[in-house]
């Protein structure tokens, strides 16, 4: 992955900052004034800081040793990050919201909780989704416990202002600050075991010690748990990834119901290269769909008949954006329901029916036959 930097230069003239969606004339060297929108828009962070800054934890887990290249034991691996206290609609008492990775192989007993007020718990349960990074760790014995209310990720929209919260190098309650930048980012390299992405990326500061911790808006609101940065040396560069609320959401709502995310699927392996060149040799005049790379034997896709060098256009009435739009979209799909799929295929389309399989009976199929 590249690292981007943003240069940026002003020179002398008149300017404009938006704040409240006023704009204000700055006169560049000349003595200014702090005018009232944008103290209100320092305010403003200042209350939402104070508003959710309590319910922000770190998290901290002990894991197992790794195996050593020479065969003897290593020692313990120490894990670190940050999580937010929050309330889930249909449960009772208090959960933090974190990252899979945070807390991954850890015992129960080998986690610990920080509260912003000194506090330290152990959780009484832990729900885990390797898939989209999501941890949930439950409070028990804990009452009127500080939490940050869950917002609306699907309306928030690029631009819109937010503030990251969290312990980057063990610097608890570190408050940074940005904007949405892209919205259903999906071209983010995070191991094997992370399948579903649709993040949100934001160039508020974030750092490692960072994950796990809420990404806000400016009512307040979690929209995001920060997971990821793109970097070159670890450190922040302006291009962090969020977990999108609603998506955690669905995710915590089957963890805790059902015990388990059920994903629906197809079986078949997409390109993540498809680029204009074969594009055009395909005979599409842009960038669209998801590119078939390889179908697997014995699967929904291959009894529906697609085939390598298809491209997946639309499911049912979803024009279909990229690989992993396709990914998200088959994945929130139930087993057995029928969908129709069109399909570029010899330079024209065609539709093909599939009916859609049950990824948590299929794993170890992929598993032993990658």
């Amino acid at each position: 992955m590249q690292r981007v930097l943003l240069l940026c230069a002003i020179g002398a003239g008149l300017y404009y900052v938006v704040a409240a969606n006023v704009r204000i004339p700055l006169q560049i060297g000349a003595q200014t004034k702090v005018s009232d929108p944008l103290l209100a828009l320092s305010e403003r962070f200042e209350a939402v800081a104070a508003k959710v800054t309590p319910a922000v934890v770190s998290v901290e887990a002990v894991k197992p040793p790794k195996p050593a290249a020479n065969g003897k034991s290593s020692k313990p691996v120490e894990e670190s990050g940050s999580g937010v206290i929050v309330k889930l609609d249909g449960q009772n008492g208090f959960f933090v919201l974190t990252n899979n990775h945070v807390i991954a192989q850890a015992r129960t007993e080998q986690i610990t909780i920080h509260l912003a007020d000194g506090r330290v718990f152990r959780p009484g349960q832990v729900w885990t989704d390797p898939e989209t990074d999501v941890a949930i760790l439950r409070l028990d014995g804990a009452l009127n416990l500080p939490h940050a209310a869950l917002g609306n990720s699907d309306t928030a929209k690029v631009g819109r202002w937010v503030l990251a919260i969290g312990s980057p190098f063990g610097l608890n309650q570190t408050v940074t600050h940005g904007i949405i930048s892209a919205r259903d980012r999906g071209q983010v390299s995070l191991g094997n075991a992370i399948r579903i992405k649709e993040f949100l990326q934001t160039d508020a500061a974030i750092n490692p010690g960072s994950s796990g911790g809420p990404l806000v808006d400016l009512q307040g609101e979690v929209i995001g748990i920060n997971t990821a940065i793109a970097s070159h040396n670890g450190s922040n560069s302006g291009v962090s990834f969020s977990i999108p609320i609603n998506l955690v959401k669905r995710v915590a709502q089957q963890l805790l119901n059902q015990g388990a995310v059920k994903r629906g699927y197809l079986g078949m392996q997409l390109t993540g290269s498809f680029d204009p060149a074969e594009a055009i040799r395909l005979g599409l005049d842009r960038v669209q769909g998801a590119l078939v790379e390889k179908v697997y034997p014995n699967t929904p896709a291959a009894a529906a008949g697609l085939q390598p060098g298809d491209v997946i256009l639309q499911v049912e009435s979803i024009s279909v954006r990229s690989e992993n739009h396709l990914i998200n979209t088959i994945s929130g799909l139930p087993a057995g329901q029928r969908i129709r799929l069109q399909v570029w295929r010899q330079r024209g389309t065609t539709s093909l029916e599939a009916v859609v399989g049950d990824w948590s009976k299929a794993q170890a199929q992929f598993q032993l036959n990658p």
